[in-house]
């Protein structure tokens, strides 16, 4: 079994291979709250999500991500809260019209599906009770009515 030390480094590795595979549309695509999606980076890393806070490599490594990210316009800038607070920051959140324009394309098509599932159902439902009758009558008698 693998120690700790050796299992961080794995991570480092793990982190630094998914860093450099991933194009900025895949980055844009991972935003969450102004930041990456933490929960989806540790899933595609195959490793834990505490390890992002708590391997100070890949914590830095991270952040040095983000801040590129934000130099190329892929996250949306940070915006300090004020002066006295500078540390204190919280991202700017602005409406991408791709997920937006994505959204609605498949909410339109969820809709449409919907429709189609209860036309579909109501149908089958009046198949159901003339087949019931059907059965009803069969069960009675023990001969099919004409």
């Amino acid at each position: 079994m693998a120690s700790g030390q050796q299992l961080a480094e794995e991570n480092v590795r793990k982190f630094a291979t998914w860093a450099a595979s991933k194009t900025d549309e895949d980055f844009r695509n991972m935003v969450a709250r102004g930041v990456l999606s933490r929960t989806e980076i540790a899933a595609e890393c195959g490793f834990a999500k505490s390890a992002l806070a708590q391997n100070p490599r890949i914590r830095d490594a991270l952040k040095a991500l983000e801040t590129s990210l934000r130099e190329r316009g892929v996250l949306p800038p940070v915006a300090s809260v004020g002066e006295s607070e500078a540390d204190a920051a919280i991202p700017v959140r602005r409406v991408e019209p791709m997920r937006a324009a994505r959204d609605a394309e498949r909410l339109s098509r969820l809709e449409q599906e919907n429709a189609s599932l209860r036309a579909e159902n109501a149908e089958l439902k009046r198949l159901l009770a003339r087949f019931s009758v059907l059965q009803d009558a069969l069960a009675e008698t023990g001969r099919l009515p004409r």
